[in-house]
């Protein structure tokens, strides 16, 4: 870690940097950071190249398919989103591959271009990143920003394993969870053997054989 803010050319890295909220919220608006990731907490910043190789767009296409599937059979209400921004104004922003409202009452976050403002709507029931080069940052700085912020559950997906390590967040503190709450008796084995089957089967298979699991 560094004791200053790098240059505009050097922000994208892989480690977190100490940072005003002013100084992140001007970094992240620069058009040359359009396409990157951006992640606040507590004083620190990560700012993050999105991933453009198969294996996470894969495995994250995969993810959506198995909540997507799931949530429809067991006939729960919930509201997805892909690479959106989560914000606590002053305090902590992310950016995960994946999140999930989950309430029967849920309501749908206002459509714009603007970050969830999760003093308005709420942190995310559960949020997920599919991990194919940051695994010790998922479950390190970001495991906490996501206890911070005070999501449910949080997933981080082994993309070189096709593993899921899950963890149930309450009171500020997380444990791993071998079953999921938010989607009840969701085992995380059935997601494991759905990333090993997309390995060599097409989607439409390892999406039939989901619905075998669940119906």
């Amino acid at each position: 870690m560094v004791n200053t803010i790098p240059p505009l050319q050097n922000t994208i890295t892989d480690i977190w940097v100490p940072a005003t909220w002013e100084e992140f919220l001007v970094l992240c608006d620069q058009p040359e950071l359009e396409q990157a990731r951006c992640y606040y907490d507590a004083g620190w910043m990560r700012i993050e190249t999105m991933p453009i190789g198969s294996a996470h767009g894969q495995d994250n296409s995969i993810l959506a398919a198995v909540i997507s599937l799931y949530g429809t059979l067991k006939e729960m209400t919930y509201v997805s989103f892909t690479n959106t921004s989560f914000r606590k104004a002053g305090e902590r922003e992310c950016q995960p591959d994946l999140a999930y409202y989950i309430s029967s009452d849920v309501q749908r976050p206002t459509k714009n271009n603007q970050p969830v403002d999760v003093e308005v709507w709420g942190s995310p029931t559960l949020a997920i990143e599919i991990s194919s080069t940051t695994l010790s940052d998922d479950l390190g700085q970001k495991r906490l920003l996501y206890e911070r912020l005070g999501v449910q559950e949080y997933w981080v997906v082994n993309v070189t394993a096709a593993t899921v390590i899950a963890f149930a967040i309450a009171d500020g503190g997380s444990r791993q969870i071998q079953v999921s709450a938010v989607l009840p008796s969701l085992p995380m084995t059935v997601i494991a053997e759905a990333l090993r089957r997309s390995q060599s089967e097409d989607d439409g298979a390892v999406n039939r054989w989901l619905f075998e699991q669940f119906r």
